[in-house]
């Protein structure tokens, strides 16, 4: 995913609780956690379109949505711990961020143009499908230096998301809805220590996940039909969904609690050494963009409505087709050919830093 760099945090957490020595280059675990979590979006994605995709997908649904945006941006939040505002700073975070989310907000636009939407709208203040996340980790980042300061960041971010969950009035400009009710799971990983990180790898930890992913398959089975899939893209306010007002307060802090045992549950799995999957991870962010391609052209050329898709075994293919061609998007030759759209440098447009 964006800007998420596996290299040891910088040393600005001295003095912190759980401190861990850093771990010198660059971390395969943290890798592997984010080709896997990308598999997890990208499967998430192919089961939106399938037609009465059944009971037991929705429960399938239902778990993995708890988790796996929350467990990237968990991940993101924690590597921007040393982030402030140094101008060298703010300019990769542009380039790597606010630069991308125009090219393909644009490239999306021409696709729906393309594909059969000729008036599709052309509107960089609301941000297309999947790529909500480019201008809310951007915004993210910008605050770190404000939750690094502020006493209990944790539960002041968890009120500013409550109150985004009660408000239904906010509008749509860059999903700020989305934006604020996700911060509280940026705002514990700029938490998080290494050692947190070492607790949920012990194998205690890892046998205790099992019960707990039992149980959380249970209780997602049993809220399929009396709820709404909804909640979990936090795009709505309480009362847009049908609820009263203070019911959003209740939702957020009840599924922040589970996204975070459950993205503990799925950290406990992420293997620790490099594997076939580590070199991978280091390209998420270009498996994340430009999967929504093949999802929605899928879509406009009916794939999903062939009769093979309505069978358990068609929606098995649909889930295993959509973690390799998200994997193949992360690989090596593809990070090559868009290097410079997804992760440009621009120098030639920065400012040359004045003689000292």
């Amino acid at each position: 995913m964006p800007s998420l760099t596996s290299r040891a945090p910088e040393p600005a957490d001295a003095g912190a609780p759980l401190t861990a020595p850093p771990r010198p280059g660059r971390d395969p675990y943290f890798d592997n956690a984010k080709y896997l979590a990308i598999v997890l979006v990208a499967m998430g994605h192919s089961w939106e379109p399938l037609p009465g995709s059944g009971r037991l997908v929705e429960t399938l649904y239902t778990f993995v949505y708890t988790f796996h945006m929350p467990v990237f941006i968990l991940i993101a939040g924690y590597f921007s711990r040393g982030f402030d505002l140094r101008p060298d700073r703010v300019w990769k975070l542009v380039t790597s961020l606010v630069v991308p989310y125009a090219v393909f907000e644009i490239a999306y636009t021409l696709f729906e143009r393309l594909t059969g939407t000729p008036d599709f709208p052309l509107s960089p203040m609301t941000p297309y499908w999947l790529l909500w996340f480019l201008p809310a980790l951007f915004l993210w980042r910008l605050t770190t230096p404000f939750w690094q300061t502020v006493r209990w960041p944790v539960a002041v971010s968890l009120v500013v998301a409550a109150m985004g969950a009660v408000t239904s009035n906010i509008g749509g400009d860059l999903q700020l809805q989305r934006i604020l009710q996700f911060l509280p799971f940026y705002v514990l990983g700029l938490r998080l220590r290494p050692a947190h990180f070492d607790f949920v790898r012990r194998r205690a930890v890892r046998f205790a996940s099992v019960p707990v992913c039992l149980v959380a398959l249970a209780a997602a089975y049993w809220a399929v039909p009396r709820t709404t899939t909804s909640w979990f893209f936090r795009r709505y306010g309480a009362e847009q969904l049908g609820e009263p007002a203070w019911t959003g307060a209740v939702v957020t802090l009840l599924l922040f609690g589970c996204a975070v045992v459950l993205s503990a549950c799925f950290l406990a799995w992420v293997p620790n050494r490099r594997l076939w999957m580590t070199a991978l991870g280091a390209g998420t962010l270009y498996g994340y963009l430009l999967h929504g391609f093949v999802v929605k052209g899928a879509v406009k050329l009916h794939v999903f409505d062939a009769a093979v898709v309505s069978t358990p075994a068609g929606r098995v293919l649909v889930s295993v087709v959509a973690a390799v061609v998200v994997t193949l998007l992360c690989t090596p030759p593809v990070r090559r050919v868009l290097r410079y759209v997804v992760e440009p440098r621009l120098d030639w447009a920065r400012k040359p830093e004045p003689a000292s």
